[in-house]
């Protein structure tokens, strides 16, 4: 069957011959070889077995044997049926009369002379013999290898001419597309081989372990598909003496507040970029890294590492990851932050890469006293803001290791809580029924001073104050504010309730609520939410007797107060800052 097909083709191309200047003139190149000996003996050893042999002077100067001529369709059919029955080698394939120079077998000969394939003119006359060509899919569906480019000789010869950056960026791809764990270090030995067939066997091409021109140009263009519509392009900014890679399909320059320059996002993906530009030594650099880390654009988990002459941040949120590199160098101190919607890690890793080697330092740094101060807030550093808590609230000190009390919904959901924004707490017990919470700091903190709880029955109409910190720690200290006990229970005859005149804040709520002599009869609590829209002036206080019964339960002993007599209002100013602390809950 198989001497009759080729025969069918011989015929075929006999018949055809004269009807190549309309047709596509083709070879099956099946071998290369360096020396013109050995392609000699070669195609003295084909040729005894198969027709049409060739051989041919390569473009390269390596020799190339090759069978043909034949149109496309022929061509096609042979190389099916000859790489089926293991006649030629398996990583044979279509070449084209421009790959070759001068014939040398057999010799005498001189194929190359053929009509070129011209535009017909008029409908094509129909193909005497024909065969099907090669299928993309078999009988079954399965997909068939794609035809290779080169043949391993000559894949070897233009993977020679490659630098040692290429060498290198091909392993960075196989490692990048999962086959490749070894070394960046251009060395093909047989850790790369053994990725490069895993890759091919993975791309339906012939598992040769060695890259042919094309299937390097797809495995580096899947390696930078993820930056399709980046719109990478290299930035140099003078002003603040950085240049680098910078993705402006979706981020554009906003503005300069100097140590940054603003890149912000311009379309619908939520990225930033900063250019971090100052003078400066390593006291200048570290506390830029303290205060980086207070900004809203770095979350606090993930890794950071300061150094002798720079620092690293990564801040990973639930929202964005961000990215922050910094180095100093010369006085300067020069980086960059790239923030990038979490979730899309491929392309931020390949993008801060790109940013990563693209970096380099120019003349020039951001002049602090040049700039143009953007909008002015206390919340902001530089036009960032700075990383806020998800609710603040109130809370005291009830004992000399520094345990507070504040309300339960302060600290509900909190994936960290800190007391005054620098000591880290844990909730010890919290009882939301009552609206009570205790909290025992992570190192034990010596108060100023600790609440001394009422024991007395305390007057109706007496004047109470409440001490809190009502503006959410934008002032230092916490706020007193007056009013009177307007009831001994809640509004439905709560016991553990007291009902309270005056006009509190949210910021307030876990303060300690004072009477006349400074003891703490209770806390100040949140209106129960009943549906109701309860007057402006109207509060509740949790009663101390509540809050004493769930410390003893914890095996603390409050203090009774024992001095009954009014205090002057500097004194109770004083008394209730040094035990009044602000309790922030951050997600």
């Amino acid at each position: 069957m198989f001497r009759f097909i080729i025969a069918i083709i011989g015929v075929a191309f006999c018949l055809t011959r004269p009807l190549m200047a309309q047709q596509e003139v083709v070879w099956i190149q099946i071998e290369a070889h360096s020396t013109l000996a050995e392609a000699q003996e070669r195609a003295r050893a084909y040729a005894a077995e198969l027709p049409d042999v060739n051989g041919f002077a390569l473009n390269s100067g390596w020799y190339a044997i090759a069978l043909g001529p034949y149109v496309r369709s022929d061509a096609d059919q042979v190389l099916r049926v000859y790489r089926a029955e293991r006649t030629i080698p398996n990583d044979s394939y279509i070449a084209f009369t421009s790959s070759f120079r001068q014939q040398f077998w057999p010799i005498g000969a001189n194929l190359l002379n053929l009509p070129q394939p011209a535009q017909p003119t008029a409908p094509e006359p129909e193909q005497p013999l024909a065969l099907a060509p090669v299928p993309l899919t078999d009988e079954d569906g399965i997909p068939q290898p794609p035809l290779p480019d080169e043949s391993p000789n000559e894949a070897r010869t233009s993977e020679a001419l490659l630098t040692r950056d290429a060498r290198e960026n091909l392993q960075v791809a196989l490692k990048w597309a999962g086959f490749y764990d070894g070394a960046i270090d251009g060395a093909f030995g047989r850790g790369t081989r053994s990725s490069m067939a895993a890759w091919q066997s993975a791309n339906n091409f012939d598992t040769t372990g060695i890259l042919t021109t094309l299937q390097r140009e797809t495995l580096l263009k899947q390696y930078n598909a993820v930056l399709e519509g980046l719109d990478l392009q290299m930035v140099r900014d003078d002003t603040a003496g950085i240049e680098i890679l910078l993705p402006l399909g979706v981020v554009s320059f906003d503005r300069i507040e100097p140590p940054f320059v603003h890149y912000e996002t311009s379309n619908d993906i939520d990225a930033r970029v900063l250019l971090i530009s100052q003078e400066g030594d390593q006291a200048t650099m570290f506390g830029l890294y303290d205060i980086m880390q207070t900004l809203q654009i770095v979350p606090t988990e993930g890794p950071r590492e300061r150094r002798e002459d720079g620092f690293t941040l990564i801040g990973q949120g639930g929202d964005f990851v961000s990215h922050t590199e910094v180095s100093l160098l010369n006085g300067r101190i020069k980086g960059f932050t790239l923030v990038w919607p979490a979730g899309d890690e491929d392309r931020r890793l390949r993008l801060l890469g790109e940013m990563q080697k693209s970096f380099a330092r120019t003349d020039g740094v951001l002049d602090f006293a040049a700039g143009m101060p953007g909008e002015q807030r206390i919340d902001l550093v530089s036009g960032l803001e700075i990383r806020k808590p998800r609710m603040t609230r109130s809370g005291f000190f009830v004992d000399t290791q520094g345990t507070v009390v504040t309300t339960a919904d302060a600290v509900a959901a909190c994936t960290r809580i800190t007391l005054d924004n620098d000591a880290e707490a844990q909730v010890l017990e919290s009882d939301p029924a009552q609206g009570i919470a205790v909290l025992r700091p992570d190192q034990p903190l010596v108060p100023m001073a600790a609440a001394a709880f009422q024991t007395a029955t305390p007057r109706l109409q007496s004047e109470i104050s409440v001490a809190g910190f009502s503006y959410g720690g934008i002032l230092s200290a916490p706020t007193l504010t007056y009013g009177r006990l307007a009831d001994l229970r809640g509004l439905n005859g709560e016991e553990n309730l007291k009902r309270l005149e005056l006009d509190v804040l949210p910021g307030d709520i876990g303060g300690p609520v004072f009477d006349a002599s400074g003891a703490v009869l209770g806390m100040l609590t949140a209106p129960q939410d009943n549906g109701r829209q309860l007057p402006q002036d109207v509060s509740f206080s949790v009663d101390a007797a509540a809050i004493r019964a769930m410390l003893d339960r914890l095996g603390l002993t409050p203090t009774e107060a024992t001095e009954t007599a009014m205090i002057h209002p500097v004194d109770l100013t004083r008394r209730a800052g040094a035990m009044t602390v602000l309790v922030s809950c951050w997600e």
